[in-house]
């Protein structure tokens, strides 16, 4: 009986002790908690910041020119394959002539046979007008009538109206002549330019249909030594780029060569996709010329481009998640400003909101509005609000988004890795 009043004694004393150490902690972690929140922090720097605009789009040729057929004819001699090197003037293909020929031939009678009436029409011109020569002297001298006169002088002047046709009808006949010489000349086509065979799309015996009627590309014929870009770019960000702006591109085929580049044509019309729908883009081409090309590009593959926009060679930067956005409410609410003062102190934008960054200042956080410049790709410019050497939060992103008010105490967890330099 005395053993049982022993242990329950003993469970007594070891529940007390549970429970004070529990109280202990408590309190304890109450008094860390009253230290403030944690952040990490980092002193305001100069760096270099980089803006710019990302872009993706296609690998393409600087000159490509499409070689379709001017007439319709089938292919009877192919003189190239894909890849192939090609000088400029060498013969490419041949299409049918036969009906070409034909053509030609019968516009040649057709000329033969309208000059041949040209010399008929003008001799039976040249009769009329001696005809009527004589009828005139004979009505001058009162020996022919006058009704005589009137017949040969209309004689006279529709001989010369045949003349007249019979010449327009050889200039007709002249021309087409010109056209089917014309196009019999386009069955056999040459190289415009020396390049590359980059794509082969028909083959011998196959039906060139003529590009007169539709685009029917035969084959396309590339400068692979001056490559470029061809990239969209968002409505938003095609305001901030100008004509020689740098370019780094990058192509997943050869994912450890990055290509320098320069802007050297914005379109000035947009592209809308998905018209009407939520998913409607607006873009606008840009076309980058590559400086150094390598040879292992091809059309048509995928390119992803960073333009650099503007430079700021000494900027005051702080890291991009350090800007915070606040109402004057929200700064306000902890108490630490007082009433009215956070309107002297911050000027909101049209929607109310202010840019802010947190200043440390005598282990508390203090709100400092800021005007943002530039942004890098880790740093952001701030034009105006901080100097150099000021120590701000940044991190964590919960402290700096949520938890910290102006005036909240803080505990400093240690400097914050600067980051690698914009680029």
């Amino acid at each position: 009986m005395r053993g049982a009043k022993i242990v329950k004694r003993t469970v007594m004393v070891l529940v007390v002790v549970v429970i004070i150490a529990v109280i202990g902690v408590s309190f304890a972690s109450r008094g860390k908690n009253n230290q403030g929140i944690a952040v990490e922090t980092a002193l305001v720097e100069t760096r270099e910041i980089v803006e710019t605009v990302a872009a993706t789009g296609k690998i393409q040729p600087k000159t490509e020119v499409k070689i379709s057929a001017d007439v319709s004819a089938k292919i009877t001699r192919l003189q190239v394959k894909e890849g192939d090197w090609i000088e400029r003037g060498t013969l490419l293909l041949e299409l049918d002539r036969e009906r070409y020929v034909a053509a030609v031939e019968s516009a040649e009678a057709n000329l033969s046979a309208g000059q041949a009436n040209v010399n008929l029409a003008k001799e039976n011109m040249v009769k009329a007008q001696k005809d009527l020569a004589r009828t005139r002297q004979l009505f001058d001298k009162k020996l022919e009538s006058q009704a005589t006169f009137d017949t040969v002088a209309a004689i006279a002047a529709v001989e010369r109206a045949r003349h007249q046709a019979a010449l327009d009808q050889v200039g007709q006949a002249r021309a087409a002549l010109k056209q089917t010489r014309d196009d019999l000349a386009k069955t056999t086509i040459y190289a415009p330019l020396s390049g590359t065979v980059s794509r082969l799309n028909k083959e011998e015996g196959e039906i060139a249909l003529g590009s007169q009627f539709q685009e029917d590309v035969i084959m396309v014929l590339s400068n692979l030594s001056g490559m470029e870009a061809l990239v969209d770019v968002d409505e938003n960000d095609i305001v901030s780029l100008s004509i020689g702006d740098r370019a780094e591109i990058e192509v997943d085929a050869l994912p450890d060569i990055t290509f320098a580049g320069e802007v050297t044509e914005i379109a000035n019309t947009a592209n809308i996709s998905a018209s009407g729908t939520t998913d409607q883009k607006t873009e606008f081409e840009v076309t980058i010329t590559l400086i150094d090309p390598s040879s292992d590009l091809r059309p048509g593959m995928t390119a992803a481009a960073d333009i650099v926009t503007e430079v700021r060679q000494a900027a005051i930067s702080v890291p991009i998640q350090s800007v915070a956005v606040r109402t004057l409410e929200q700064l306000g609410a902890s108490g630490a400003v007082p009433e009215g003062d956070e309107e002297s102190r911050f000027s909101p934008d049209q929607d109310g909101f202010v840019e802010i960054v947190w200043v440390i200042e005598d282990e508390t956080a203090s709100a400092r509005q800021v005007r943002p410049g530039i942004q890098g790709e880790s740093h952001i410019e701030i034009a105006e609000g901080l100097i150099e050497g000021e120590e701000i939060v940044t991190g964590s992103y919960r402290a700096i988004s949520r938890d910290l008010s102006d005036g909240s105490p803080v505990q400093l967890q240690g400097d914050q890795d600067p980051g690698s330099r914009d680029s």
